[in-house]
């Protein structure tokens, strides 16, 4: 078993138990710490695949500004038992039905799929790079690409507006 495999599994570990750790935490301040475990993980496996444009990408934008917009959401609501609601057992139980149906279709959907001849590309190739995405962004996709710039634009001037004091 090579380096690469060995990387792989631990990155692999990681991301699950981090994740299954954001979920059970009682803490919210927790689970967003476990959760930026969890993108340093997939960040991993981003930079294995050979995308190191994502890995950053990844990190920077969600374990970096989403996580520290978590933290600030969490300290703003001031958390304590008197504002915390009470637990409905019927919730609970919708839940676990819920997350049940949920993994009988994950489970019947990974049944049906043909993985056996599928191998991902690993260290080799040039797929991931960033000049291969800017030409790809900027030749096939240039319009979508130009409407989300517009969009983001007419976002922060109309978060702008309605902060701006009369």
């Amino acid at each position: 078993m090579g380096i690469t495999q060995i990387l792989f599994w631990v990155l692999s570990i990681l991301a699950l138990l981090s994740a299954i750790l954001v979920v059970i935490s009682k803490n919210p301040v927790h689970s967003v710490l476990w959760l930026i475990a969890v993108f340093i993980a997939i960040s991993g496996h981003y930079i294995l695949l050979n995308a190191q444009f994502l890995a950053i990408v990844n990190l920077i934008v969600y374990a970096g500004a989403i996580m520290v917009l978590f933290l600030f959401v969490f300290m703003l609501m001031n958390l304590n038992s008197d504002t915390e609601p009470q637990k409905n057992k019927w919730l609970k139980i919708a839940g676990v039905v819920a997350g049940g149906s949920l993994l009988l279709v994950l489970v019947a959907a990974l049944k049906q799929a043909d993985m056996k001849g599928q191998l991902a590309e690993m260290n080799k190739g040039d797929i991931g790079l960033i000049k291969n995405l800017g030409m790809v962004l900027f030749q096939d996709y240039v319009v979508p690409f130009e409407i989300s710039s517009v969009l983001f634009l007419s976002a922060m001037v109309g978060v702008v507006v309605i902060g701006k004091k009369d």
